[in-house]
């Protein structure tokens, strides 16, 4: 180790410098040479023992200065060792494999260690690994609990050559091996009191009694006052418990404000107030439901209380009867099993009706997309937006990329031919080109972004109305100047058939174009079988008088005999899974549209015996499609969102990417376990 140290810095240029100081004796030597030689062959003779002399000295004292400093570095090094061995932080020195060289009196007391233990650091710690010390440069923290405290271990790594370069007396030659320094310090009191900090933080909630109006016209006058005065008690027990703060706000809203640390029970119990509330009979036929929404962790009061409001929206999209916690960007479902309660008010359909007409009017041209793979419902909700448009002299066309079989017969409705405009479906390429910010982008039957037939026209424009059916998700279209979004609707046709009721003073449809919107009610509704209720057949009866015909449009939604074939062989192949699932394959080969086949076939599978709920899985460009369907026990939305789909109580969907059918079922399967094993389901 002697022979590579070097002196260098100041050390090195005093021993250098009266070596150096011989060049200009010489060049003086020199000089005498000229005036005097004999002069100069004395002083020559001088220069020489003075360098000999020089030299001797360097190389004779090198060694005992090398020592010296050693000497002083190595007490140096023992004062440091003894102030770190009595550092009140536990601290140890590893080599570059985790192996430990040298630890403190505190960290041998704190780890029951001996100051002679050599062994890896795996051995106390087995998140410290070799890979990760090597793998991790810089200052890394990683956080234990030992004897029932919790430490916070940081990990300083120190490189050989960093050593050397810090000093000014001598160098080493490079080396790539470090050490690394263990520091443990005692985080058991701050992660205290940053848990109870957390848990002393207020939560927003706010709590909406779902079927207000209707449950008390279900019961007699008297009773009403002793209804609403028995779930106002329920309501107020259920967050006493949580030392909660309720007040009443109108007659059918409460807000709520509790501590952090409550909301966990409530949701490990998964809220049992919405199944209490249920329980509150006097008579009424309809059973009280609540909708909760609850925002925490906003950056202020009212950001949390706004958080409350995007919950309880959400709640109220998807259907009610459920609790909707908003955590910033992360959203959790709870409940949500109760079938929606239609409404036989219309005064929503006609306000609806009316903002829209101002809308289209004040707008340049109109775009009309649905979700993509068109189905009927989604293409009669598109035709009767077109309808609105074209009464009021604006321009408006229908997004559609790939038509599918089960569509054409339908579009062929609205040829050039027939009067209609040749551009009246166009592809996503020319819709971009026609969209500008004075567009109105109208979405059909969807309301997640991810789904439409064109995600980046909603970025292209100012103004986007958006009417749907289907349940909302944590996924949304941000920013719509209107949105209609009512879970109760049989179909997106059934939502339009009633605003364009109230659209227009002698507003009138086509045959054709009434057919159209027949037609989606048809399908979505399975022939009237699913989700009907009295305005489902107000919708029709209204789109009857329009001049729709059922055996026109009974013909035009008939099968192939391929797609015939493959539903019957997914019926065929459908494997039983607990006694009550139904999952099955659908072929997608020589089938023209699978995904609406699939479908069908899990209606199909809903009328054997026994059968709760069924899923139809089909392949389909590049895709797992899944059809999900049920009768009235089972929520198969529930389902599918924990696939990352959704839909309604009794039909629902979801798409798997980058997985095969076989994976698919078995994800189908393991949720369906997670779930009953949660009470989320019953068999």
């Amino acid at each position: 180790m002697k022979s590579k140290i070097r002196f260098k810095g100041k050390l090195r240029s005093y021993l250098c410098w009266p070596l150096l100081l011989t060049l200009p004796l010489i060049l003086a030597d020199i000089g005498l040479y000229f005036y005097d030689v004999a002069t100069g062959i004395v002083v020559s003779g001088f220069i020489v023992i003075y360098f000999t002399v020089e030299i001797s000295l360097y190389y004779y004292n090198k060694p005992h200065l090398t020592n010296e400093i050693i000497n002083f570095a190595t007490q140096y090094a023992t004062v440091q060792k003894r102030l770190l061995n009595e550092f009140e932080i536990p601290y140890a020195l590893l080599d570059y494999t985790g192996k430990i060289l040298w630890v403190n009196e505190q960290f041998s007391e704190l780890t029951g260690v001996s100051r002679e233990y050599h062994k890896s650091i795996t051995t106390l710690f087995s998140t410290i690994t070799r890979e990760f010390l090597q793998k991790n440069e810089g200052t890394k923290n990683v956080q234990v609990t030992m004897k029932e405290r919790i430490f916070r271990i940081s990990l300083n790594r120190i490189y050989f050559d960093d050593i050397m370069e810090q000093s000014k007396a001598i160098e080493v030659d490079n080396s790539e091996e470090f050490l690394t320094a263990l520091y443990l310090f005692d985080e058991t009191e701050l992660s205290h009191y940053k848990q109870e900090n957390q848990e002393q933080k207020q939560v927003a909630g706010l709590v909406y009694i779902d079927n207000y109006d209707e449950a008390l016209d279900s019961i007699e006058d008297v009773k009403r006052s002793l209804l609403i005065a028995l779930v106002d008690r329920k309501v107020n027990q259920y967050f006493a418990k949580m030392d909660a703060l309720v007040r009443k706000i109108e007659k059918d809203k409460y807000f709520v404000v509790f501590k952090y640390k409550y909301l966990k029970p409530m949701m490990d119990d998964k809220f049992s107030i919405l199944e209490d509330v249920k329980t509150v009979k006097v008579g009424n036929e309809m059973a009280v439901t609540l909708s909760i929404g609850i925002g925490i962790k906003g950056s202020s009061y009212n950001a949390s209380y706004e958080h409350a409001r995007a919950a309880i929206d959400l709640a109220l999209g998807r259907g009610g009867d459920q609790v909707v916690v908003k955590d910033g960007e992360d959203i959790a479902y709870f409940g949500g099993k109760a079938k929606q309660v239609e409404r036989n008010t219309r005064v929503k359909a006609r306000v609806k009706a009316h903002a829209l007409h101002e809308i289209i009017e004040s707008r340049e041209n109109v775009i009309i997309m649905g979700h993509s793979l068109t189905d009927v419902d989604s293409l009669g909700a598109g035709i009767g937006i077109f309808c609105a448009a074209k009464v009021l002299g604006k321009k408006a066309q229908i997004v559609i990329n790939d038509p599918t079989s089960s569509i054409r017969p339908l579009m062929e409705c609205f040829s050039v031919d027939k009067g209609y405009p040749e551009d009246m479906f166009i592809t996503s390429e020319i819709a971009l080109e026609m969209v500008s910010r004075n567009t109105l982008v109208m979405v059909v039957d969807t309301n997640r972004p991810s789904y439409t037939e064109c995600p980046e026209l909603l970025k292209k424009t100012d103004t986007i109305v958006v009417f749907d059916h289907h349940r909302q998700n944590s996924e949304v279209i941000e920013n719509p100047v209107l949105s209609y979004i009512e879970p109760y609707a049989s179909s997106a046709c059934e939502m339009v058939a009633e605003v364009l009721q109230y659209f227009q003073d002698g507003f009138k449809l086509s045959a054709a174009e009434a057919d159209c919107i027949y037609a989606g009610i048809l399908i979505d509704t399975n022939n009237f079988m699913t989700k009907t209720g009295v305005r489902t057949f107000e919708a029709a009866a209204y789109l009857k008088r329009s001049g729709a015909e059922v055996t026109r449009v009974r013909k035009m939604l008939r099968n192939d005999m391929a797609c015939y074939k493959a539903r019957a062989e997914a019926v065929r192949h459908a494997e039983v899974y607990r006694g009550a699932f139904a999952i099955s394959v659908c072929p997608s080969e020589n089938v023209e549209s699978p995904t609406i086949v699939g479908a069908q076939a899990a209606n199909e599978l809903l009328n054997i015996i026994g059968i709760k709920a069924s899923f139809v899985l089909t392949e389909y460009n590049g895709k797992i499609y899944i059809s999900s369907r049920s009768i009235d026990e089972i929520n198969v939305q529930l389902i599918m969102e924990r696939l990352g789909g959704g839909g309604h109580l009794n039909v629902a969907g979801a798409q798997l990417k980058d997985c095969t059918i076989v994976q698919a079922k078995h994800a189908i399967m393991d949720t369906l376990d997670e779930m009953l094993k949660e009470g989320d389901i019953q068999e």
